[in-house]
C-alpha cells in the first residue's frame, strides 16, 4: 500500500472520534498538504512521502478546528470560497436557498438585483451571481472581518464590479427593492448542543440568536416586505424545527410562505413571495 493511502486510512481512524466525515476530512487535508485537488488524490494518489504538514493539520482537526479553517477554503454550490476564523463556515444545507431561487426564476431572465443579508464570506450572494451573470447584488454584514473575506472572494471570482458590500445591522435604512433576497441568519438558541468545534471556533454572532433562536427573524420581519419586489423571492434559512415559529414572525403585509427541505428531508428554508 502506498504511503499516502496508508496515511489517509490512519488519519480517518484518528478523526472518527470527533468527526462524522472522518474519511472526507482526511482527504481534504491531504489534498491541501500535497497542493493538489481532492479528485486527483482519489483517482491517482501520488507515490511519495506524506508531508509533515498533513499530520499537523490532522492534529488541528482532532482538536475540533473546522477543516475549512485549516485549509482556508470551502466549496459551495459551483464556487470555492476562501474562509477563516471570524466567519461562518458555509454548509451544504444552505444550498437549498440557491436551489429554491433557481426553481422560482425558472423560465424567466432571473433576478436582476440580489440582496444577501448576513453575507459572511459572500457565500449566498456570490453563488447567485455565478448563476445569473447579468445580475448585480449587495451583501450586508455587521462584521468587518466577514466583509473582508467577502470582498476578497468577489475579487478572486471576478465579480467585484457587480457587487457592493455594506457594513450594517441587517437592512436598516435601505431604500431599494430586490428581486431575490437571500439570508442565512443566526438561528441557534443560546445553550444549544452543537457539533464538535462549532461553538469553540466559529463566531457566536453568526450562530446564536437569543433564548429561542428567533431574535434575528424578529429584526428582519418589519424590513422584508419593503425590500422584496412584487415578483421576487426571499429565501430565509431556518432551523429544522423553526418553520411554524418563523412563519408567524415573517408572514405579514401580503407575504405568503412555503417551506423548502434540505437533502436530508428536514425543513431548512422559508420561501416568501407576494400573494
Amino acid at each position: 500500500m502506498k504511503a499516502i493511502s496508508r496515511a489517509l486510512a490512519d488519519a480517518a481512524r484518528q478523526l472518527e472520534v470527533n468527526s462524522d466525515t472522518a474519511r472526507l476530512d482526511s482527504e481534504l487535508l491531504m489534498a491541501e498538504a500535497l497542493h493538489i485537488d481532492r479528485d486527483k488524490l482519489i483517482l491517482s494518489p501520488p507515490n511519495r512521502e506524506v508531508p509533515d504538514r498533513f499530520w499537523a493539520m490532522v492534529e488541528r482537526r482532532k482538536a475540533g478546528e473546522p477543516v475549512a479553517y485549516i485549509t482556508g477554503r470551502r466549496a459551495f454550490w459551483n464556487i470555492e470560497l476562501h474562509v477563516g476564523p471570524g466567519v461562518l463556515v458555509p454548509r451544504p444545507d444552505s444550498e437549498v436557498l440557491i436551489a429554491s431561487a433557481i426553481e422560482h426564476f425558472d423560465g424567466s431572465e432571473g433576478p436582476k438585483r440580489i440582496l444577501d443579508l448576513g453575507t459572511g464570506p459572500g457565500t449566498l450572494l456570490l453563488a447567485a451571481l455565478d448563476i445569473w451573470p447579468e445580475a448585480s447584488g449587495m451583501g450586508i454584514d455587521l462584521s468587518r472581518q466577514a466583509l473582508s473575506y467577502a470582498s476578497a472572494n468577489a475579487r478572486r471570482l471576478e465579480f467585484e464590479t457587480r457587487v457592493k458590500w455594506v457594513q450594517a445591522d441587517w437592512a436598516a435604512g435601505l431604500m431599494e427593492q430586490f428581486d431575490l433576497i437571500l439570508c442565512n441568519p443566526p438561528y441557534v438558541a443560546e445553550g444549544a448542543d452543537l457539533g464538535p468545534g462549532v461553538r469553540e471556533y466559529e463566531p457566536d454572532e453568526a450562530l446564536f440568536a437569543g433564548s429561542e433562536g428567533l431574535d434575528a427573524y424578529r429584526a428582519l420581519a418589519p424590513q422584508l416586505p419593503h425590500l422584496l419586489s412584487k415578483e421576487g423571492l426571499a429565501a430565509i434559512e431556518i432551523g429544522h424545527d423553526q418553520a411554524a415559529a418563523v412563519t408567524r414572525l415573517l408572514v405579514r403585509e401580503g407575504l405568503q410562505a412555503s417551506v423548502a427541505q434540505d437533502l436530508a428531508g428536514r425543513d431548512r428554508a422559508l420561501l416568501l413571495t407576494y400573494v
